[in-house]
């Protein structure tokens, strides 16, 4: 059966619901390149301003599941788990996660990608770790999961290459915040990835994609959704993104802050979120009577993230890259930081080096941002807020310029943060 990709963007336009068979029809044709770039556009913003029922973001996620291959752990002896976040500032949270959770036998298989904007990637946090590797094999991919339980790796090209494709599109048409554009890439590829348990952590806040609860919640439900569709063990949290989450934002800075969690120490926040996506990870895959917390603090966790390093070519003691270059911002008066707006953080951490504006792009390793005032902080006027770090001080004036601005302070001490603001499952 052939369509006219015109005919399918005008059906979208016009309100109307696509079939299977032309979905189908747009994703296989598109991937292979019949379907133009400037085609899949149009549909991407008719998708956004119209949206999709679920049957069609089901078939949407589908046919990308299609498009590539399909990883299977069956013959794993352990149960796989994974976790997606769907990013912020200071997100540093699969770091910790992964060898948690790994350390109570469950195999997790964690795909990762780059930063790209404010928000940090997973891979080039990693990659600050003298002589660690993103890409993997699927048999080393498979054979680590055996013999360490953790991977966190790049999705390699064969896994739903029509995300790939589309997901370039979106970042440049200005269609990225589309639920079933953003449902269907996410468990597009985790679905395909093989993992029998899933759990989604939809950040919401400024510096998340999701800035309401209400739209946190309709993508949760989606996700949530698609993933028992697939017969894939899903949940999902909703967590808190309007202020940084931990104290460093950067990629060696938040390596340092994830080791600094699984020795038993770190940030409070970070610390709360890891353990309750570990909690959920492993109630999904049976296991509910345990405390993760009891293996951050007995070094559990820690060996099981010095083996997933070591199995991927890093060293784990060796010494991380520092920013030649630094600025302190000062509280300019005195009371209680009511305020750390995160997408201005992050805006300032990507100006400074720590991310980049196109694919392409390098990252400084060492640049970003430590926080030494948090939310609730009492601060005298002259006090250290952040000190901002980059190996091009020329970059400073415009960073600097932000983070003041995220910056709010006031006579009273704000209400506690709230961390976990809902759950779906």
């Amino acid at each position: 059966m052939s369509y006219s990709a015109v005919e399918l963007i005008i059906k979208k336009r016009e309100h109307q619901v696509l079939d299977t068979k032309e979905i189908n029809w747009l994703v296989e044709n598109y991937t292979s390149g019949i379907v133009a770039d400037e085609q899949m556009s149009a549909m991407a913003m008719a998708i956004l301003l119209n949206g999709m029922n679920r049957e069609e973001i089901r078939d949407l996620t589908m046919a990308m599941i299609a498009s590539g291959e399909r990883l299977d752990f069956s013959g794993l002896s352990a149960k796989t788990a994974d976790k997606h976040s769907t990013g912020g500032v200071g997100d540093k949270i699969t770091l910790p996660l992964a060898p948690l959770v790994a350390s109570y036998g469950i195999a997790v298989p964690q795909l990762s990608g780059r930063g790209l904007g404010h928000t940090g990637g997973t891979l080039d946090k990693l990659e600050a770790i003298p002589g660690w590797q993103a890409t993997m094999s699927n048999t080393e991919l498979y054979s680590q999961l055996a013999e360490v339980g953790a991977v966190i790796c790049a999705a390699g090209k064969g896994l739903a290459p029509a995300d790939r494709k589309l997901y370039s599109l979106r970042d440049v048409t200005g269609t990225v915040e589309a639920i079933p554009l953003i449902a269907s890439s996410i468990m597009s590829k985790k679905i395909a990835e093989g993992t029998q348990s899933l759990v989604l952590d939809v950040k919401v806040g400024s510096g998340a994609f999701m800035k309401t609860l209400d739209r946190a919640n309709e993508l949760a439900k989606v996700l949530v959704q698609l993933g028992k569709d697939a017969g894939v063990n899903t949940s999902a949290l909703l967590t808190d993104m309007s202020t940084p989450l931990g104290k460093k934002i950067g990629n060696a800075l938040e390596v340092e802050e994830s080791i600094e969690v699984l020795s038993g120490g770190g940030p409070e926040d970070v610390i709360e979120i890891t353990v309750e996506l570990a909690k959920e990870m492993l109630k999904l895959s049976g296991i509910t009577d345990v405390d993760p917390r009891e293996n951050l603090s007995n070094g559990k966790a820690l060996e099981k993230w010095r083996e997933m390093i070591k199995a991927q070519g890093g060293d784990p003691d060796a010494a991380l890259p520092k920013a030649e270059h630094w600025h302190v911002v000062r509280a300019k008066e005195s009371g209680y930081v009511s305020s750390l707006e995160a997408i201005s953080v992050g805006v300032a951490s990507w100006r400074l080096g720590a991310g980049r504006e196109r694919k392409e792009d390098a990252v400084q390793f060492g640049a970003g941002i430590e926080i030494h005032a948090q939310v609730g902080t009492a601060v005298k006027a002259g006090d250290p807020v952040m000190t901002l770090y980059t190996e091009t001080p020329e970059r400073f004036e415009r960073a600097i310029a932000l983070a003041e601005e995220a910056i709010g302070i006031s006579e009273r001490e704000p209400a506690a943060r709230k961390l976990v603001l809902g759950r779906v499952s």
